[in-house]
């Protein structure tokens, strides 16, 4: 098929789409949820061909990774400002994770050349204090915002300044604040109005860059988002380097062409799930659920952690609807007993059409195992655990739902938190991780109790989804969520609870900040991975959207990763 001939069939398949869903209604209980935006659409769709072959896009990506790599190796004749330009570049551009050793060992240098060092004693580049101090606090080196004080007046204010640039990197680096870092709170605030003030002056593509960190901060934006927007826009700058932009651009396209084989073959096992489950009341979104995926590791090299995490979320879907918006408390009470026993045998104390469903999940889990290496397997003691906790929290929500319990915000934040599912899910994603990263010490670190990191993380997911949740209704069986709970405690309005909610989730930011200097770095791609889940919320949840529930909210979203061109 020719290129063109495959685009217009992409086309005409998504205008048939918007079609199906145009009239998506808000969910309750009494009826199913909306249907799938994208049904088998990935089964069948047939990218158009690229210019190039993969086996000559590998051999040159590796050309390519050479040259970059020269230029480490000549570091020592760079100043730190280069080398901070430098990593700050890789990162943006996605390929970053071609050069771990060598990035890890020129973010030590920038450590130790320090705020103090001649070089930042005397510059003025408010762009490469600010891109200096979000990059070392990103990897785990604690940097005081002290190092922002030369850029105050004798009263403590930012002095005004017209580069655009210098803004939005400081912008981007307060948004690294920990708890009680009122500092870089005036940053915050300082930057957002001058940068609002700028907006109408501002050419492509810092224009497009400042409205973007509006919504997406850059240290709360998914990377593969961020690369998507920044490749194009870094071809604009004029000292833009031509190696590292092919380099980006063949990475992009690798990736894609395997997101896509994974997609395809995500789409045709969900339709095996979902067909012979056959409980239409719960969401089918395996789409929206591989974004999510995508959304927090889209490395090739995390392939087998990201099918792992996509198909458990998925069948996690099928487990909460039925929880939530279905079964009797009667039957959640047997299904929750049946994964506390984890035996297909205990399919005999379950309602006949929950059968397939347990059976099912149980099978798959089986399968994960088999995707283990045999040094992986105790893994599995450490997940099935957790997916049984998932369970329990389920069926106390549901107890609190039948038994009419209000319960107080605290309560609720401490059970509704760990029912997102997301501490579950971190240790699934984190299950397809080579055994370098994933050690069992982090797997003890990280399974119940939880540690405050991941709490955090998953309580950015309950607040975003709750204030959702708030804007756009939800199904009528479901327990309150924590902005009702907190109108009912406080007797606030609904506008007051969203603001107070909203606040908490800043602090819970700023607690997975604190987090990425004060863990042992053992434990750092851990904390890593929960913060790519974090920034993943914040994408699907954007202004009160809800990109899972509402599959066509993230519509636009998998159009733009999956199916619009990437030039070579």
């Amino acid at each position: 098929m020719a290129a063109g001939s495959a685009a217009s069939a992409a086309v005409r398949s998504l205008a048939m789409i918007d079609a199906k869903t145009s009239g998506a209604a808000v969910p309750d209980s009494g009826c199913a949820f909306a249907p799938s935006v994208w049904g088998d659409f990935f089964a069948t769709y047939v990218p158009p061909p690229i210019q190039r072959s993969e086996e000559w896009m590998r051999k040159r990506l590796e050309e390519l990774k050479r040259r970059v790599g020269r230029v480490f190796a000549d570091g020592e004749a760079m100043g730190v400002a280069e080398m901070v330009t430098l990593v700050d570049t890789l990162e943006h551009l996605g390929i970053d994770s071609h050069f771990r050793e060598e990035i890890a060992a020129a973010i030590s240098r920038i450590h130790v050349a320090g705020e103090e060092g001649p070089e930042f004693a005397r510059s003025d580049d408010l762009h490469v204090a600010a891109t200096r101090f979000r990059l070392l606090r990103q990897h785990g080196f604690w940097v005081s915002a002290e190092v922002f004080d030369r850029f105050r007046d004798g009263a403590g204010n930012f002095g005004a300044t017209d580069d655009a640039r210098a803004l939005l990197s400081l912008y981007h680096a307060a948004h690294m604040a920990v708890p009680g870092e009122s500092a870089l709170d005036d940053a915050i605030a300082f930057t957002r109005r001058h940068l609002q003030a700028m907006k109408g002056e501002l050419r492509s593509p810092a224009a497009e860059q400042v409205s973007r960190a509006f919504d997406h901060p850059l240290p709360r934006y998914t990377r593969l988002l961020e690369t998507m927007h920044y490749v194009a826009e870094y071809a604009q700058e004029e000292a833009h380097d031509a190696t590292p932009l092919e380099l980006a651009r063949l990475n992009s396209n690798l990736m894609r062409s395997l997101h896509l084989k994974e997609l395809k073959a995500l789409t045709l096992w969900w339709r095996d799930i979902y067909d012979s489950v056959n409980l239409t009341y719960s969401r089918d979104r395996m789409v929206e659920t591989y974004l999510w995926g995508c959304g927090m590791i889209p490395e090739e090299e995390h392939s087998r952690g990201r099918l792992i995490f996509a198909k458990t979320f998925a069948i996690l879907s099928i487990v909460d609807d039925t929880f939530d918006v279905h079964a009797t408390i009667e039957e959640c009470r047997r299904l929750s007993e049946a994964f506390q026993r984890w035996d297909e045998s205990a399919v005999s104390i379950l309602p006949e059409y929950l059968h397939t469903l347990y059976i099912k999940t149980l099978r798959n889990f089986e399968e994960f195992e088999n995707l283990l290496e045999p040094h992986e397997k105790y893994r599995m003691s450490y997940v099935k655990k957790a997916f049984q906790q998932q369970a329990e929290y389920y069926m106390q929500e549901a107890e609190w739902v039948n038994d009419k319990y209000q319960p107080s915000f605290e309560e609720h934040e401490e059970l509704s938190t760990m029912s997102t599912g997301l501490p579950m899910l971190n240790l699934m994603a984190l299950m397809g991780y080579d055994g370098a990263v994933a050690t069992k010490e982090v797997f003890d670190w990280m399974s119940a109790p939880a540690p405050d990191v991941v709490r955090a993380g998953a309580a950015i997911g309950r607040f975003l989804n709750d204030i959702s949740s708030y804007k756009l209704g939800k199904n009528r069986k479901d327990m309150a969520s924590s902005v009702e709970c907190y109108m009912q405690e406080k007797g606030s309005t609904g506008e007051e609870a969203v603001a107070a909610i909203a606040a908490m989730t800043e602090h819970w930011w700023r607690v997975l900040n604190r987090a990425c200097m004060e863990t042992d770095r053992a434990l750092l791609p851990a904390v890593h991975l929960v913060t790519s889940i974090a920034r993943t919320c914040e994408v699907m949840y954007l202004r009160g959207r809800d990109g899972y529930t509402f599959g066509s909210h993230a519509k636009d979203l998998v159009t733009a990763l999956f199916l619009d061109p990437i030039p070579l």
